[in-house]
């Protein structure tokens, strides 16, 4: 395996890190609850991470993902290895962990574009959309919009210009696996040493686009319930697969639900229609709810402006409101524990002397 076919380019090689270990770069391809699989330039091994990393690591971000790149080391005389780095990230895609917990949670890292996978079907949902867009333009990578199915939509306009309103300025691709429509031209976006990951609810078919690339059944496919559209779980694990281009996919489970965790700038691109209007406004500080002279209001009013999509961009200030006041707290917290536990470890250390 070439290492810059799995992605590994000078700005990872310059991380190398000089240590008496036997170190091996090696990218995250499978990645389990408790266990990874890992890809080098000569073998593709189990991995877990040491006792010391997982001694200094406070957060689960900071934990290997899917498409990372770490430093291992294998154990003797087996097909598995120790992950003592984790190299810095170029890009990674995030949400709010499940549960009452704020926490980050990576879904992806190291992706160059990441492609947006919506149904045409009754699952298609614009709202959901605008989510997804918002989270990968904070990610780093290039968002792209997949439409997929094609085959069953008997008129993909409606879908095309609710896309176009949701996802403004970004890219899309009407696909169908049956028919292969729109295949190629996903194609041309996965050249070699590129990494772009799927991204959407269950359902949406994502494993049957990874497996139409990938040109194998490399992934279980199940049908949707025929009552709502709605999909089961197929895919447990994330997965790296290698493209016959060279490019890498990585696969994910279906999302029901993204809470984005993002900063102010990534919603604003999500929103460009709504800033653009926002300029206008009378006041500089208008909140786009009663003021008079408000050009965002203004443009509901003319229908230029979706008013579900003006709510939505409220909820998520909202919610990127709520991450930031979280994660504050939390930052302080965690300081706090970091030194508890240097202390503990400084006491038993002297005592043991």
């Amino acid at each position: 395996m070439n290492l810059q076919t799995l992605g590994f380019t000078t700005y990872f090689e310059q991380q190398q890190i000089d240590t008496k270990k036997q170190l091996y770069p090696a990218r995250i391809v499978q990645q389990h609850k408790h266990a990874y699989r890992v890809q080098g330039e000569h073998f593709n091994w189990l991995g877990t991470v040491s006792g010391s990393y997982a001694f200094h690591t406070l957060h689960a971000i900071d934990y290997p993902a899917i498409g990372d790149w770490v430093l291992v080391e294998q154990m003797p005389g087996e097909e598995k290895c120790l992950i003592h780095y984790l190299l810095e990230r170029k890009s990674v895609f995030t949400r709010k962990a499940a549960g009452l917990e704020v926490e980050e949670q990576v879904v992806a890292a190291n992706i160059d574009i990441v492609f947006l996978v919506m149904s045409l079907n009754d699952d298609f949902n614009s709202r959901r959309l605008e989510r997804y867009v918002v989270a990968a333009w904070e990610s780093g990578a290039m968002p792209v919009v997949v439409l997929t199915k094609a085959d069953m939509c008997e008129d993909v306009t409606p879908f095309i210009r609710e896309t176009e309103t949701a996802a403004m300025g970004v890219d899309y691709v009407v696909t169908s696996v049956v028919t292969g429509e729109g295949l190629d031209a996903l194609r041309q976006y996965l050249t070699l040493g590129k990494t772009a990951a799927l991204l959407g609810s269950s359902g949406a078919g994502k494993s049957s686009l990874t497996n139409a690339l990938v040109e194998t059944d490399a992934m279980k496919v199940s049908t949707i319930r025929e009552d709502d559209a709605k999909g089961r779980h197929t895919t447990t694990h994330r997965e790296l697969v290698q493209l016959p281009s060279g490019a890498c996919l990585i696969d994910t489970p279906g999302m029901r639900e993204l809470h984005i965790w993002s900063e102010q700038n990534s919603l604003d691109t999500g929103f460009k229609d709504i800033e653009g209007y926002a300029e206008d406004c009378r006041f500089r500080d208008c909140t786009h709810q009663n003021e008079p002279g408000c050009a965002v209001r203004g443009a509901i009013e003319r229908g230029e402006l979706e008013p579900g999509r003006l709510q939505n961009y409220f909820k998520l200030l909202r919610e990127v409101a709520f991450i930031e006041r979280k994660t504050n707290a939390q930052q302080q917290l965690a300081e706090k524990r970091r030194w508890k536990k240097i202390s503990k470890t400084q006491k038993a250390n002297y005592k043991q002397r």
